[in-house]
């Protein structure tokens, strides 16, 4: 990444609301945070962070190792693909902080262990189907056409096998 696009990336705070829904709070990611999610709204890219001594790369980006406990500050691109770790199908409805709106159910919703990255990010499968959406089965990421600096970025997975 260019010092320019560095630069600008480390000056942007980034903040996560829930829709139209009340929240009694507001939050902010940080900039680790908002480099990760002004990746996702702007280059429909994923960014994790790498280890500079165990050389773990973690995703979402986070300050500090948690295996060596050294601060962390070199971003790394990963792939847009990557396995199911742990799945899950959700047969209940519940409003998602997200978006305000109630989540039609049943829904898949796994962790997933991105190609490049040590760790896993959670989020929604587009599929509900046991026989296809297990541990093990590759995914690739779906971006929203409109995207707002959130997590919610990624529409869903895809499952590609």
């Amino acid at each position: 990444m260019e010092k320019n696009e560095q630069k600008k990336n480390e000056q942007e705070l980034l903040t996560v609301t829930s829709g139209d829904m009340f929240q009694p709070y507001d939050w902010s990611v940080g900039l680790f945070g908002s480099r990760f999610l002004a990746e996702l709204r702007d280059n429909k890219k994923i960014y994790g962070i790498k280890c500079p001594k165990c050389g773990k790369v973690y995703v979402p980006p986070r300050k500090i190792c948690g295996s060596c406990y050294v601060a962390m500050d070199e971003f790394v691109p990963l792939s847009d693909e990557g396995e199911v770790y742990v799945c899950t199908i959700v047969h209940f409805g519940f409003v998602d902080p997200e978006t305000g709106k109630q989540r039609p159910v049943p829904y898949g919703y796994a962790f997933i262990k991105l190609d490049g990255a040590d760790t896993c990010l959670t989020h929604f499968v587009n599929s509900t189907d046991p026989e296809k959406f297990k541990v093990g089965a590759r995914v690739k990421a779906v971006f929203e056409e409109k995207r707002k600096g959130s997590i919610a970025d990624i529409k869903h997975f895809d499952i590609i096998d």
